[in-house]
C-alpha cells in the first residue's frame, strides 16, 4: 500500500494509524519489521513527516483466532430459549481477541449455553453489548438472532435500563447530576476514550449513595453505551473510578481493577413483551471495600 503526505509534522507512527487502517501499535510494529518505507528508505517510528513523502507500508495479516467452549463456572441469572442474563465476574474479557482466546465469558458461553445469535459473527455469539474486563456485572445475552435484533434497537433506542455503582474519588458536592459530554478516541493515547468534540454524543446519570470524605459511592445510569464511558465521564469531572490502571491515579483504593459494577439491568423480553429487571449484588471485594471505608480503615 502507498500514501503520500500531504500535511507536515507528525511521527511517523502517528502519521500511519491517522491516515491508514492500522493501529499505532500496528504501525509501530511494522516500522520496526522494516516493512514500512519512507521514499523507499527505512526510518524509525519518531522520523517526522513531511509533506510529499512517500510512504509504502503492509496491511499485516489478520491472526486467526481459533476458541473453543470451556467448562468455566459462570453465574447464570435467568435464561429461556430466547434470552439469558449473566453476571460476569471482574477480571473475565468478553469476548475473544489477540492475545485472549481462552477463559473469555463467550467461552464460558459457549459450553453452558449451546444456542447462541450469529450476528456479530463466531467471535461474539449471543453478545449484545460489553462491560470491562474488570468492571464485574450483568450483561444481557441473545440465544438467536431475533432476540439480538431486538435486544439491540432497544439499547440504540436508549430504552434497556443499565445502572452501575461505583467508588470513586473525592467528595462529589452534588447529590444529582448529569454528564454530557461527547466520548471518542483519544489523541494522545490510543488505548483510551477521553471527552473530545470529535467524539459521540455520551450521557451519563450519577446520583451520590454514600459519602466517605475521600471517597463517594455513586449509582450511575447510562444513557448511551459508549466505550469506557462511566470511567471517562467521572474521571473528566474531576472523580475517577477507585482502582482504574487507565484513567485514575496510582494512589488508589487497593482491589482488583476499577471499582465499577454493572448491578441493574433491564429490558423488554424480544418475545413476550415483557419488562424484565435483574440485581446483581457487587462482589465480595467491593463489599469489603466499603465496610472499611465505614469504619474509617480504607
Amino acid at each position: 500500500m502507498e500514501l503520500i503526505i500531504k500535511e507536515a509534522g507528525a511521527r511517523l507512527d502517528k502519521a500511519l494509524a491517522d491516515l491508514t487502517e492500522l493501529s499505532r501499535s500496528q504501525a509501530n510494529d511494522e516500522i520496526k519489521k522494516g516493512t514500512v518505507l519512507v521514499n523507499d528508505k527505512a526510518v524509525k517510528a519518531k522520523y517526522a513527516v513531511k509533506v510529499g513523502d512517500v510512504i509504502t507500508y503492509e496491511v499485516p495479516k489478520e491472526e486467526v483466532l481459533e476458541y473453543t467452549a470451556e467448562n468455566i463456572p459462570l453465574d447464570i441469572v435467568y435464561e429461556d430459549e430466547d434470552v439469558a442474563v449473566v453476571n460476569k465476574p471482574q477480571g473475565m474479557v468478553v469476548h475473544p481477541s489477540v492475545g485472549h482466546t481462552s477463559g473469555t465469558l463467550v467461552n464460558a458461553l459457549m459450553y453452558h449455553i449451546k444456542d447462541l445469535s450469529s450476528i456479530n459473527g463466531v467471535i461474539r455469539p449471543g453478545i449484545v453489548h460489553r462491560i470491562d474486563k474488570d468492571t464485574s456485572g450483568l450483561l444481557m445475552i441473545a440465544k438467536n438472532d431475533a432476540a439480538h435484533n431486538a435486544l439491540a434497537a432497544e439499547l440504540k433506542e436508549k430504552k434497556s435500563l443499565r445502572k452501575y455503582v461505583a467508588i470513586v474519588h473525592g467528595n462529589i458536592p452534588n447529590d444529582r447530576g448529569v454528564i454530557e459530554a461527547p466520548i471518542g478516541r483519544s489523541d494522545k493515547d490510543r488505548k483510551k476514550q477521553a471527552v473530545t468534540a470529535k467524539g459521540k454524543p455520551a450521557v451519563t446519570h450519577f446520583k451520590v449513595l454514600e459519602r466517605f470524605g475521600s471517597y463517594t459511592l455513586v449509582e450511575l445510569t447510562l444513557e448511551t453505551g459508549r466505550t469506557h464511558q462511566i470511567r471517562v465521564h467521572m474521571a473528566y469531572i474531576g472523580h475517577p473510578v477507585a482502582g482504574d490502571p487507565l484513567y485514575g491515579p496510582r494512589k488508589t483504593l487497593k482491589g482488583n481493577g476499577q471499582f465499577l459494577h454493572a448491578q441493574t439491568l433491564g429490558f423488554t423480553h424480544p418475545k413476550t413483551g415483557e419488562t424484565m429487571t435483574f440485581t446483581a449484588e457487587v462482589p465480595e471485594i467491593f463489599k469489603e471495600t466499603l465496610e472499611k471505608l465505614r469504619s474509617g480503615k480504607a
